[in-house]
């Protein structure tokens, strides 16, 4: 298990890198980032620049395993003020906008990634703490929640419009519909599994290995197929199912419970 936790650090680590890179090579944020709408901060290059540069070193710090704790601090604490203070208003500043769980998607997808990072804060030893590493420990049982809340969320949403997310199925699977449910059942499951603690290594694990299994046969052939209008968005949308099978990974590994904050 102990590997297990590694390898997701690994692919964790690697999206986040991939992430700043492309933030920084497209001078763009990812579709899933921070609401459109906010055109001060999207069409600022320096701020754009300097938060990929910021996830770059991040993803080498937690591939590296140097320096993993202050980048990881800041980085987290900035992706969660992100769906704070940006997302949350920006979806409750319409009557109906925020009673609708698909328009919550791009805002669940970006609190699942920063799930990822204080899930990995569990790993940090004990020794020379800060008092903003102890707190920020403490917070490793808000990110399971951070991670598993999302997925949920996802399942729900495959199970609700399964017929446009059954589009994203390869044409050559047979009953594309059938899958789309079976993939919505399985994401619920492991949401309630990991937030409940309940078989949760087992359960990440599989769910890591059906995420992987997507970034494999789903999203690489689409980022290869891709116009190059819309090779950003596939590449992210790639990424983000490898981030979500290395932070599963991680939890599998570590099989922390977030009810009792106590480590298996």
């Amino acid at each position: 298990m102990k590997k297990l936790a590694k390898i997701g650090r690994i692919l964790y680590g690697f999206s986040v890198l991939e992430t700043g890179l492309q933030i920084v090579y497209f001078e763009k944020f990812p579709y899933w980032l921070i609401p459109q709408s906010y055109t001060q901060i999207s069409g600022s290059k320096i701020f754009i620049l300097g938060f990929g540069v910021l996830l770059a070193i991040t993803g080498i710090s937690i591939l590296l395993n140097k320096y993993t704790k202050p980048f990881s601090i800041i980085s987290g604490a900035i992706l969660l003020l992100t769906f704070c203070f940006l997302y949350i208003p920006f979806l409750f500043s319409s009557a109906s906008r925020y009673l609708h769980l698909v328009e919550w998607e791009n805002a669940l997808k970006e609190l699942a990634f920063a799930g990822g990072i204080f899930v990995l804060f569990y790993q940090f030893k004990e020794t020379n703490e800060t008092t903003l590493l102890r707190f920020s420990k403490k917070l490793s049982a808000i990110g399971y929640i951070l991670f598993s809340v999302p997925i949920l969320c996802f399942g729900l949403v495959h199970i609700l419009h399964a017929k446009d997310v059954a589009t994203y199925v390869p044409t050559w699977m047979p009953n594309q519909l059938f899958w789309t449910y079976f993939a919505g059942v399985a994401l619920i499951g492991a949401g309630v599994s990991i937030l409940l603690d309940v078989k949760a290594k087992l359960i990440a694990s599989l769910l890591g290995v059906m995420l992987l299994t997507w970034f494999l046969i789903l999203h690489i052939p689409r980022v290869i197929s891709s116009p190059v209008a819309y090779l950003s968005s596939e590449i992210t949308s790639a990424i983000l199912a490898l981030a979500y099978s290395g932070i599963t990974f991680m939890i599998a590994g570590k099989g922390f419970s977030p009810i009792s904050n106590q480590g298996k």
